[in-house]
């Protein structure tokens, strides 16, 4: 309450400049004002906060953030390597009971019943796991998510260039060349994998490079160059194990 003639003087401490990590964590003007809060990650605080030291700390000795990001990528494929190891042989396995899929899809027609059983004992003839193939994209959506939010949160990739005609990877890529070659590493991945029997789940399969590409055109170009990084690894990984599985 302020009574008439009454003077009242409120202090504020005020920032006004880049949500740059380094400035934020550095300022000495008052310890009770945590500064570096104002960087909101989401849901993955941790994981992103996580990526964005090591980014950070590989940028400090390449300098170069996009390098950093590529290196990133290939770190975090050798830490599920295991996982995407037995989700690759299981693909595998996958392929190579196709021929026999289709006869019992030949066999049973529409009986839906007949044929889940049929198939359910072709699995376990074969010890495959049709599910084990969804583990590797199930653990990297909280990793993209985090990479997401990093890229576009983080002061540190304004105006950072990729090289060549990208220079600034906050945001998209002006002429879409990294979502295009995204695009049809997705489709060359998609034709490695084995191909659903229902026609449906075919074509859903068939559509969604072309709807991830439609998404990823407007998506900061460092984002873009961790997922295309992502499936050139993922394809090599794919395809050393499956020629390894006959």
């Amino acid at each position: 309450t302020l009574m008439p003639e009454q003077n009242i003087i409120v202090k504020y401490s005020l920032y006004a400049g880049p949500k740059s990590t380094k400035i934020l964590e550095d300022q000495g003007f008052d310890a009770s004002i945590n500064l570096p809060a104002m960087l909101d990650y989401g849901w993955f605080h941790i994981i992103a906060k996580g990526m964005f030291d090591l980014m950070m700390f590989i940028d400090g000795y390449v300098g170069s953030l996009a390098i950093a990001i590529i290196l990133v990528t290939v770190l975090l494929k050798i830490v599920l390597f295991p996982l995407a190891s037995k989700s690759y042989k299981s693909m595998a396995h996958m392929r190579k009971i196709q021929p026999e899929m289709k006869k019992l899809q030949e066999k049973h027609g529409d009986d839906r019943q007949a044929l889940s059983m049929e198939m359910m004992a072709l699995y376990k003839k074969h010890g495959v796991n049709p599910a084990s193939g969804c583990w590797p994209m199930l653990v990297q959506i909280p990793i993209f998510f985090a990479m997401y939010k990093v890229i576009l949160m983080s002061f540190e990739f304004r105006q950072a260039e990729i090289g060549l005609w990208i220079h600034d990877m906050s945001v998209r890529d002006p002429f879409f060349v990294l979502p295009i070659l995204m695009g049809l590493t997705m489709i060359l991945q998609q034709r490695m994998n084995p191909q659903p029997l229902d026609d449906t789940q075919k074509m859903v399969m068939n559509i969604m490079p072309i709807v991830f590409t439609a998404l990823f055109l407007f998506f900061p170009s460092g984002l873009v160059l961790y997922w295309l990084t992502n499936n050139v690894l993922s394809i090599a990984q794919q395809y050393i194990i499956m020629k390894r599985e006959g």
